[in-house]
């Protein structure tokens, strides 16, 4: 029997988190975690992150899939993060559909990919 000595795992999403939190530390953010407001309809809403820089505070959700990320979940996170009032919410995946992107654009929403954390880390 053969054992492979490489470790082939895939990150896991803990360590896409770790990265995203310390990404956004040394850009100068203050960064909480699993944060939960209740938004004006009465419906809690939901961050994996919430990033403050000044008076902005924005809402992160980090998507740890190894698909495309679509239009429907980037209209979620701006609809959650509008609803709570955290303006120009982030979406952190590993790679973005074509109406995503479109969609994040005119919305003023950041998607960043895993690729991009990791190069600026480096």
């Amino acid at each position: 029997m053969r054992v492979n000595t490489q470790d082939s795992t895939p990150p896991k999403s803990s360590d896409l988190k770790r990265s995203a939190i310390e990404y956004f530390i040394r850009k100068g953010y203050k960064v909480e975690e699993n944060v939960s407001f209740e938004g004006y309809t009465g419906v809690q809403r939901s961050f994996d992150l919430i990033v403050r820089k000044g008076q902005l505070a924005q809402g992160v959700w980090i998507k740890d899939w190894n698909r495309t990320i679509g239009i429907n979940m980037v209209i979620n996170l701006d609809k959650a993060a509008e609803e709570v009032g955290l303006p120009n919410p982030i979406i952190i995946g590993e790679k973005f559909s074509d109406h995503a992107k479109a969609y994040a654009n005119r919305r003023r929403i950041m998607l960043l990919t895993k690729r991009d954390i990791l190069q600026s880390l480096r």
